[in-house]
């Protein structure tokens, strides 16, 4: 079954990037392709991180160890697009103009945020190979890896500011997301519990 998801994830995540390349080529992005590419991008961004960080709650309650094999091609593939997102943003729409950028950053919430959520997605990126785990330890990488929690929280909100009126799609992103938090919160919470004195123990 292994053979077969990798590959399967690693397909369906390239695929919304070819149909860029594609629909670029034969003209297919509309009247305005900047903006297309750039809500695609975006959008896959924070599809592909909240399903990295579905890959644990799935495994535990699922018992299907296999789907950690995917996590590190999901992960890779959500900072691909963020990439695709922010460069969009650098190259086709401000032109490398950045003096405008950093006025966006510092004056336009939405931007900050956008920005925000893919500064943190950097490091996340570069320890994703096993020699990185290994040089950080077990913990400090999956201290630091909970900053993808952080990320898309902030991706959530970007995209809340930025559609303005029809808010519909980003809550219901940020559904999941707090349905994953408060599944991580469930399996951090017995632990903590256990460790409690009872009560009219000494």
């Amino acid at each position: 079954m292994s053979r077969v998801l990798k590959p399967a994830i690693f397909v369906g995540a390239a695929a919304p990037a070819l149909w860029i390349v594609y629909a670029a080529a034969v003209g297919g992005l509309g009247a305005n392709p900047i903006d297309k590419i750039t809500d695609t991008t975006g959008v896959w961004t924070l599809r592909l991180l909240l399903a990295t960080l579905a890959v644990t709650p799935l495994r535990r309650l699922t018992g299907w160890n296999e789907l950690i094999r995917v996590r590190r091609t999901l992960g890779l593939f959500a900072f691909f697009y963020g990439t695709l997102h922010f460069a969009t943003y650098l190259v086709l729409d401000q032109f490398f103009a950045f003096d405008l950028i950093v006025g966006d950053v510092a004056k336009r919430p939405f931007i900050t945020a956008g920005f925000t959520a893919f500064l943190l997605m950097v490091p996340l990126a570069a320890t994703s190979t096993a020699a990185m785990i290994r040089r950080l330890g077990g913990r400090r990488w999956q201290r630091l890896h909970r900053l993808a929690y952080v990320s898309a929280g902030a991706g959530v909100v970007h995209y809340y500011w930025l559609v303005k009126s029809d808010t519909t799609r980003p809550l219901r992103y940020a559904v999941v997301l707090l349905v994953l938090l408060a599944a991580r919160a469930a399996w951090a919470l017995p632990p903590v519990l256990a460790r409690r004195p009872a009560a009219g123990s000494p």
